[in-house]
């Protein structure tokens, strides 16, 4: 039997993510992630996937002077956003539409390396919310790339965000030069030199060494 369905609108699915706790909220359309790899596109995570709505909340300036303080508070958010995304999950489900919470932690082994379920910094540039920088960070014109992300899929037909115009890098490299790893030094390359060496998985949960190419980007706190 046919769940009965009630009006659902972006507005008030975004108005479900603000009461939430997140900061920013865009809607993005399943079909527009067709560059993503099979397997990881959100309509083969939830059969009939129309909509992607993507969460984003702000983590303390404060805690990019210490590594301790940035796993404790990257941890803590990674938990906060999946919370956020199951809440705004449930609302839905009871407007009558299909709908599944996609956290910002775990995902997929594939070739021994962990991808998360979708690409949620790439669906947050897809829903308007930003774009990915030089560093491969999603950074919002306010916010900086001071956001983390959980995103809920939904079969519910949303009018999507449009993709912002803007470009906040002005590739000054300075993330490339202070990297590591070399991570960043091909954008089509990235991930064949990744940061694996500079955080540790200890408990179930990371133990991150480095982050300097948050802290080094000139917008790192908006523009």
């Amino acid at each position: 039997m046919d769940k009965i369905k009630n009006e659902l609108t972006g507005e008030m699915v975004k108005e479900y993510g603000l009461n939430a706790g997140a900061d920013v909220v865009g809607i993005a359309a399943s079909k527009d992630f067709g560059l993503a790899p099979d397997g990881f596109k959100p309509s083969d995570i939830l059969e009939g996937c129309r909509s992607v709505i993507v969460l984003g909340a702000t983590f303390p300036q404060e805690v990019l002077k210490d590594t301790v303080e940035y796993t404790r508070s990257r941890n803590a958010m990674l938990s906060k956003m999946t919370a956020m995304a199951k809440e705004v999950a449930k609302k839905i489900s009871a407007d009558g539409y299909s709908a599944k919470a996609i956290s910002g932690s775990g995902g997929k082994t594939v070739n021994g390396k962990m991808y998360g379920h979708i690409s949620l910094k790439h669906a947050a540039e897809l829903a308007g919310l930003g774009h990915i920088n030089r560093n491969y960070l999603l950074t919002n014109p306010e916010y900086g790339n001071l956001l983390w992300f959980s995103a809920v899929l939904t079969d519910a037909e949303l009018i999507p965000d449009k993709k912002e115009e803007y470009d906040i890098c002005d590739n000054c490299y300075q993330c490339v030069d202070t990297c590591p790893s070399g991570a960043l030094e091909d954008p089509d390359l990235f991930g064949s030199k990744d940061c694996s060496k500079y955080f540790t998985l200890l408990n179930r949960e990371f133990e991150i060494k480095c982050f300097l190419c948050r802290t080094v980007c000139p917008y790192r706190f908006g523009k």
